[in-house]
């Protein structure tokens, strides 16, 4: 029997989850609610006829076997809870899942509530060129010692509402874009971060920028720097004004026996036709002795890489999710580990604006 989904919130991202979704076998997206008509419009035309809904709680009381929210940051909480009122179904919350320390009572008093499953979509588990990655980096280091994530990108994007440009909208960029990176490192280090230090601010973007009298506040770049419990070091780089970069995003880590590194490009979209196809993504192993380097390309399906701006990781992810919506698969990114991203996000925010090293205890 196909799955039905509602899609709250028809953006940028939510036209993503709206394409990956059309390419699963038994899952159609029924229901769609934004509260920008034209953008609804516009999701529901994409998938073929979904109905649009005029509130949350009408969507949310609808016969629905899914639900996803990819409204933004700042909303997460109040569309849990308010879905959580009229729906038990399975629900995919696009991170980060809060943005302000206040907010994780919020969450745990709804998610006890609630009797299906929640996903926290990190979608970065799923690019395939991070799966082979976590594949191959334990026989490649012999044990990492050292992880490294380089995201060298361009500006963040345009939002309905310009809500990004502001700290108190998205958490802060630590916890806005590099959440997904925290995440990353528990997945890859096995482990739980104990301290923190950061070094970060707003060096270049929208500086010249005003909305509504006020100047944007939202960080573009800085260094982040984690210790965790099994003795594994891991560093963020991040610079969100290197758009003529080939590669968006690199992670290597280095143990015993040698190194193993991966780089991602950006979305293809943003690739200049005059430069011919776009690069596919790599994965590089460095052994020590004997020094052997070997490099290969990994590759996506073309369908499944055009339909959104994450190297298929949409797709990947929304079919674990669907198995969980039929009863076949279990959670892969809880609850938890979204709260836990979002802790590491803001202990860094604080250890970069304080000028202090954070200890984390979770």
């Amino acid at each position: 029997m196909t799955k039905k989904y509602g899609i709250i919130g028809c953006g940028m991202m939510g036209h993503e989850h709206v394409a990956n979704i059309n390419l699963l076998e038994g899952a159609k997206v029924s229901a769609v609610y934004d509260p920008v008509p034209e953008l609804a419009q516009s999701a529901s035309e994409k998938s073929g006829g979904a109905q649009v809904y005029g509130s949350i709680s009408e969507l949310a009381s609808s016969d629905l076997d899914a639900l996803v929210i990819v409204s933004p940051n700042y909303r997460h909480i109040e569309n849990l809870e308010e879905i959580t009122r009229y729906s038990g179904a399975p629900i995919l919350c696009e991170k980060p899942l809060y943005t302000h320390p206040d907010q994780e009572a919020r969450l745990d008093k709804m998610v006890e509530a609630h009797p299906s499953p929640i996903w926290v979509a990190m979608e970065y588990r799923y690019m395939p060129a991070i799966a082979a990655f976590m594949a191959e980096k334990d026989d490649m280091t012999g044990g990492i010692k050292m992880l490294t994530i380089r995201e060298h990108r361009f500006p963040f994007l345009p939002k309905i509402g310009d809500w990004n440009r502001f700290n108190r909208n998205s958490g802060g960029t630590l916890v806005e874009k590099c959440c997904h990176f925290f995440d990353l490192m528990r997945l890859i280090t096995g482990g739980e971060p104990v301290r923190v230090s950061a070094s970060a601010g707003q060096m270049t973007n929208h500086l010249n920028e005003t909305y509504n009298g006020e100047v944007p506040d939202i960080w573009d770049g800085g260094y982040v720097l984690f210790d965790f419990d099994n003795g594994m070091r891991a560093m963020l780089e991040l610079c969100m004004f290197a758009d003529g970069t080939m590669w968006n995003e690199e992670i290597m880590a280095v143990g015993p026996k040698g190194k193993i590194e991966t780089r991602i490009p950006g979305p293809q979209r943003f690739w200049p036709p005059d430069l011919g196809e776009p690069p596919h993504a790599q994965l590089s192993l460095y052994p020590r002795s004997p020094k052997r380097p070997v490099t290969r390309n990994i590759e996506v399906e073309a369908e499944i890489l055009d339909a959104g701006d994450h190297h298929g990781s949409t797709y990947y992810q929304h079919q674990k999710f669907l198995d969980v919506i039929n009863g076949n698969g279990e959670v892969e990114v809880s609850i938890e580990d979204g709260k836990r991203a979002v802790k590491m996000g803001l202990a860094a925010q604080k250890a970069a604006t304080e000028n202090i090293v954070v200890d984390l205890d979770f």
